[in-house]
C-alpha cells in the first residue's frame, strides 16, 4: 500500500480519464499531460482549443510525446499496476476488472471534466452578462447626460433671449422658426441619440450573427414569441427590441397562408440560416453549408417550397435590411441570375440611392412611388396567372401585380443588397381572421 500511495504521489494518472497515462503527450505553453486518446477526443473537431486544467490555448498540431514520462511508466511493474487496480475495485481480477475499472475510471474522469468546463461556461457567461450590463449602464448615463447638457443649453439660449432689451414681441417669436437655436439643439441631441441607438442595434446584431455562425450547429434551439404570431406559436424569431413593435392585423390572404423556408441548398454562403430556417441575415464570414450545385454566386436565397398550382400566400419583414427584393423564381434561375433580371422571375425590390421601391421582370424596373414597406405579403394565384405584392401596415396596401408568363412550378425568392452590410429578412406567419 505504502508503493500505491508513493506512486500516486507523482501524479502519473490523467485528469481526464483519471487512469494511468497511456501515450501521455504534452501541450505546448502550459506543459500539462493527458493520454493521446483523451485529448485528441476533447479537440475533435476544433482548429483550436483550450487546456482542460489551465485554459492556456493550444492548437492539436503541436502536441508533443512527453517521452520522459512515458518511460517513467515503463519502470511502474506490472504488480503495482494491477495492486492500484484491486484497490480501486476490489475482487475483481484478469482482464475484465482490468476493463471495468477502465471504463468506471473514464466515467468519473468525464464526469469530473464535465463539472469544470459547466464551471468554465457559467463563468464565462457571467463575464459577458457583466459587461453587458456595464454597457448598458454607461449607455443609459450618457443618454442622461446628452439629455442634461441639451436641456441646459435651451435654458441658456432662452435666458439670452430674454435678456435682449431691442427685442419687440413679433421678433422674440422669431427666433423660434425652423433654424432657430432651440431646434438645432434638439437635431443635434436627436443626431446623438440615433449614434447610440445605432450602435447598440449593431452590437446585437453582430452578437447574434457570431454565435450562430460558431455555435448554431451545438446549442440547442432557443424559441422565442413573434410579436406578429398568436402567443402560443414560437417559431419565429424575436424582433429588435429598438425597433417598434410589428403592425398586426388579420390577413384577408391567411386562408392560403404557406409554411414556407429558406433552402440551405439555394443560398450565399456568406448569408446566415436561423429560426428554423425562418430568418436569413447577412454575415461576416462564410457558413458552413453542406457543397451543393444549385447554390447562388449573390446574395439571394431561396424557399424549399415550390408551388404550380393553387393560390398561395405568404409574408416578409423587410424593415431590418436597407436594400432588399421580395419576388418568385423559376426552379432553374441561374446563380448568378439577380431576382428580377430573368424572363422567369418577378419581385419588387427597395434600393438605390434614392431609396426608392420599384418592381422588375425581364430587367425592365416599374417604379412605384410608395414609402418603404416594413413587411411584404405575397399573393400568387397560379389560376390568373398572376403574383401581387402587399404591403402589411395598418391595413394592406397593392403595391405591383404582374402576370405570370410560365407554368413550371414557381418559388419564394429574395435578394439583399451587398454582403458589405447588415440586414436580414424573416418569414412571418400571417394573422388568420
Amino acid at each position: 500500500m505504502a508503493a500505491v500511495l508513493e506512486l500516486e504521489g507523482l501524479e502519473l494518472q490523467c485528469s481526464c480519464c483519471l487512469q494511468l497515462f497511456e501515450e501521455p503527450v504534452r501541450l505546448p505553453g502550459c506543459g500539462h499531460s493527458f493520454c493521446r486518446d483523451c485529448i485528441l477526443l476533447y479537440c475533435a473537431g476544433r482548429p483550436s482549443a483550450r487546456c482542460p486544467l489551465c485554459r492556456s490555448p493550444f492548437e492539436p498540431q503541436q502536441l508533443r510525446p512527453n517521452r520522459e514520462l512515458a518511460a517513467l511508466l515503463s519502470l511502474i511493474p506490472r504488480e503495482l499496476k494491477e495492486e492500484l487496480d484491486a484497490q480501486e475495485e476490489p475482487g475483481a481480477h484478469g482482464a475484465a476488472a482490468c476493463n471495468g475499472l477502465s471504463s468506471a475510471g473514464r466515467a468519473r474522469g468525464e464526469k469530473e471534466y464535465t463539472s469544470q468546463i459547466k464551471s468554465q461556461i457559467i463563468k464565462d457567461f457571467c463575464c459577458m452578462k457583466e459587461y453587458v450590463e456595464r454597457q448598458e449602464r454607461n449607455t443609459l448615463m450618457f443618454i442622461e447626460q446628452q439629455q442634461k447638457a441639451a436641456q441646459q443649453k435651451i435654458e441658456e439660449t432662452i435666458h439670452q433671449l430674454t435678456d435682449i432689451k431691442a427685442q419687440t414681441r413679433d421678433s422674440c417669436e422669431g427666433q423660434r422658426h425652423e433654424g432657430s437655436p432651440l431646434t438645432i439643439n434638439k437635431i443635434t441631441l436627436d443626431e446623438k441619440l440615433n449614434v447610440v441607438k445605432r450602435a447598440v442595434e449593431d452590437l446585437k446584431r453582430k452578437l447574434e450573427i457570431l454565435l450562430l455562425e460558431n455555435y448554431a450547429q451545438h446549442l440547442p434551439p432557443v424559441h422565442l414569441p413573434d410579436s406578429d404570431q398568436e402567443p402560443s406559436v414560437s417559431s419565429s424569431p424575436p424582433e429588435s427590441a429598438a425597433e417598434s413593435p410589428e403592425p398586426a392585423i388579420s390577413s384577408q390572404f391567411s386562408q392560403w397562408a404557406e409554411d414556407v423556408t429558406f433552402d440551405p441548398t439555394r443560398v450565399h454562403e456568406r448569408l446566415a440560416l436561423t429560426a428554423q430556417n425562418r430568418r436569413v441575415m447577412v454575415s461576416s464570414h462564410l457558413a458552413s453549408y453542406q457543397p451543393s450545385p444549385k447554390r447562388f454566386c449573390i446574395s439571394q436565397v431561396m424557399c424549399s417550397q415550390g408551388f404550380s398550382t393553387g393560390c398561395h400566400y405568404w409574408e416578409v419583414i423587410t424593415k431590418d435590411s436597407d436594400g432588399w427584393a421580395v419576388g418568385v423564381a423559376h426552379e432553374m434561375i441561374g446563380k448568378r441570375d439577380k431576382l428580377g433580371r430573368t424572363e422567369h422571375s418577378w419581385c419588387v425590390e427597395w434600393l438605390g440611392p434614392k431609396k426608392q421601391l420599384s418592381a422588375w421582370h425581364k430587367n425592365q424596373e416599374t417604379l412605384l412611388h410608395k414609402d418603404k414597406p416594413l413587411k411584404v405579403g405575397v399573393f400568387l394565384e397560379l389560376q390568373k396567372k398572376t403574383v401581387s405584392f402587399y404591403s402589411i401596415a395598418d391595413k394592406e396596401m397593392l403595391l405591383h401585380t404582374f402576370e405570370i408568363s410560365t407554368s413550371d412550378p414557381l418559388y419564394p425568392a429574395f435578394w439583399l443588397y451587398t454582403l458589405e452590410r447588415n440586414g436580414s429578412l424573416t418569414i412571418s406567419q400571417p394573422n388568420r381572421r
